[in-house]
């Protein structure tokens, strides 16, 4: 395979050219359609002054059918193509770091009381979230917006790692998911189809059908029997035979039909999506075991399911007004109900597990597209040893790639901190969240920004964007001080902690700042904690005194070059020796 330029660059221009000919003869056949009703139109007209026989229709009429269903048919294909090309659209503008705005933000798994999330961009416009994501069903955002906020074991990582690398080459798999049904995401609605899978039987009663088709019988052969031969005797008895029945099924009947009818609007759009995974020969551990899991009784889900839908549409149809008065006569709503519940029964309780299984692959299906278009990003190494991160050359994925710059970063052999100080806007609020990202993209099983990364297995707290909030009525130096108290608290679990403290109780006066910033510090680096902290207040770098070799400090520089500050994002070792405030203040018009 190409790569991804090249690829999504062809596929792209093949779709599109595929699309332009569709659209073509979608007008052809939309102009025949219209020669073709007026010669319809016409011809009663002709018959009615004898001019020619009413059999002369019927051509014509089968031929305007026949337009319409072929004219749905290419419509249909139309619809599948604009997808396509908007599929490989997105594909192009992510590799030109053009994509923010374009996708599913997943704002909707926001939460402020989480320790990283709202710190590092994971959800939101031009967020983590949006860079990765792919699914086409909400399974397989949850699924993905659980990994991004907790951490996996080792033995998970590895596994989504190779499930991953399986499916970073399967282009035509993801391009195939993104052309199922107009908006699979906002119409699987996972809750209530996942309530009704599981939801106490009401129709138990196993003679029920027998019994329907038996009366359904006889009152049929009544209704000929009054119509035919004037026997109202046998009508009036078959009537009340169905309505002794109805008066002791019709709720039970009404309530299996009415609880169908949220998950009848799910079930075709996952049974899609279902039978496009079944056909994938994949050859990972975890790719294999999902589609085993998907399997019941040695049948795909797919087909179970095109079994409800079969039962489905049936019940539908006898509710057509011409047809309606023929099913009320068998009974079919009732033999109908009984079997759809039965079904229910016997593989309803798998929806859950198809749901998670199908969310699973699309989060491991995202991960893979990321891993497809960055195939120079690694996956980290992973190892059981003392809480480390040792990066190399990392960046921000989130940056495009003309203006990431990459730093080393390393914390291990017996360093827990770095502190780092440095003016303002030189870069070390993107240095923290670089770290912090890259440690969710690999304790989520995703590829990384660096040329190479190791770890342990971590926790993460940060505090990098805190602000105070009027609704609950806590100023940005209590959100901070909350926030640092829910980081400390994570020290007592597993696995240890990784914290990131920018500007640490920067709303507080210098004096109490010092004293409380190094307590913070000093308990973390004690509980076996490693992390940053960065600080404009130089007094904070001689923590750095006291922790000996746990502790270090790096710092990054600017320039003054015709005026105009310039940053060149290096981090270096040792304290800051500048700050660039007052040549900010001047820079910007301020009489200092």
């Amino acid at each position: 395979m190409n790569d991804p330029q090249t690829e999504y660059t062809q596929r792209l221009t093949a779709r599109r050219a595929t699309l332009a000919q569709e659209q073509q003869y979608s007008q052809r056949l939309w102009l025949w359609r219209r020669i073709v009703f007026a010669v319809i139109a016409i011809l009663p007209v002709l018959a009615i002054e004898k001019w020619l026989s009413f059999w002369w229709l019927i051509l014509p009429v089968v031929v305007f059918i026949a337009l319409m269903a072929i004219h749905q048919q290419v419509q249909r294909r139309i619809q599948r193509l604009e997808r396509a090309v908007k599929f490989h659209e997105r594909g192009l503008a992510r590799l030109a770091d053009d994509w923010s705005g374009s996708g599913e933000t997943g704002e909707i798994f926001a939460n402020k009381q989480h320790p990283y999330a709202e710190d590092l961009d994971i959800f939101g416009r031009g967020s983590v979230f949006e860079l990765l994501s792919t699914a086409r069903t909400r399974a397989g955002e949850e699924t993905l917006a659980a990994w991004l906020l907790t951490p996996a074991s080792i033995a998970e990582i590895k596994a989504r790692q190779a499930a991953v690398d399986d499916l970073r080459t399967r282009l035509d798999l993801r391009e195939d998911l993104a052309l199922l049904g107009a908006d699979v995401r906002a119409s699987l609605h996972t809750e209530e189809l996942a309530a009704w899978s599981t939801a106490t039987p009401t129709l138990t009663w196993r003679w029920l059908p027998w019994v329907a088709a038996g009366i359904g019988a006889f009152a049929a052969a009544a209704v000929v029997a009054w119509l035919g031969f004037g026997y109202g005797r046998v009508a009036f008895a078959a009537l009340l035979c169905e309505s002794l029945f109805l008066f002791r099924f019709r709720a039970q009947i009404s309530q299996v039909i009415s609880s169908v009818e949220g998950p009848s609007r799910d079930l075709p759009l996952l049974s899609e999506v279902l039978a496009r995974l079944e056909q994938e020969k994949f050859t990972a551990p975890r790719l294999l075991a999902l589609q085993r899991e998907l399997e019941t009784d040695g049948l795909p889900p797919s087909r179970q399911i095109a079994r409800l839908n079969r039962l489905l549409q049936t019940l539908d149809s006898t509710r057509n007004q011409f047809f309606a008065p023929i099913a009320f006569v068998l009974l079919l709503p009732a033999q109908l109900a009984y079997a759809i519940e039965q079904w229910r029964q016997h593989s309803g309780a798998k929806i859950p597990r198809w749901l998670s299984a199908v969310g699973e692959l699309e989060a491991l299906g995202s991960l893979a597209g990321y891993a497809y278009e960055h195939p120079q990003d690694p996956f980290p190494e992973l190892s059981e040893s003392a809480p480390s991160f040792t990066g190399e050359a990392i960046g921000h994925p989130l940056l495009p790639a003309a203006r990431c710059v990459r730093n080393d970063v390393k914390l291990s052999d017996g360093l827990q901190l770095l502190v780092i100080s440095g003016s303002n806007m030189s870069g070390k609020s993107t240095l923290m969240r670089t770290v912090g990202v890259n440690v969710v993209l690999a304790l989520a099983g995703a590829p990384v920004r660096a040329r190479r990364l190791q770890l342990s297995p971590l926790s993460l707290g940060a505090s990098i964007h805190i602000l105070d909030s009027l609704q609950s009525g806590a100023s940005r130096f209590y959100a901070e001080i909350t926030r640092l108290k829910q980081i400390v608290e994570m020290t007592k679990e597993q696995p240890p902690l990784l914290f990131l403290l920018d500007e640490i109780l920067s709303g507080t006066n210098s004096h109490d700042r010092r004293i409380g910033a190094e307590a913070v510090v000093k308990g973390l680096v004690e509980r076996g904690a490693i992390g940053l902290v960065s600080t404009h207040d130089l007094a904070l770098t001689k923590i750095v005194d006291s922790l000996g070799a746990r502790a270090a400090n790096v710092h990054f520089e600017d320039h003054l070059e015709n005026s105009v500050m310039k940053f060149d994002y290096q981090m270096r070792a040792g304290v800051v020796a500048r700050s660039n405030a007052l040549a900010l203040m001047r820079a910007v018009g301020l009489d200092v």
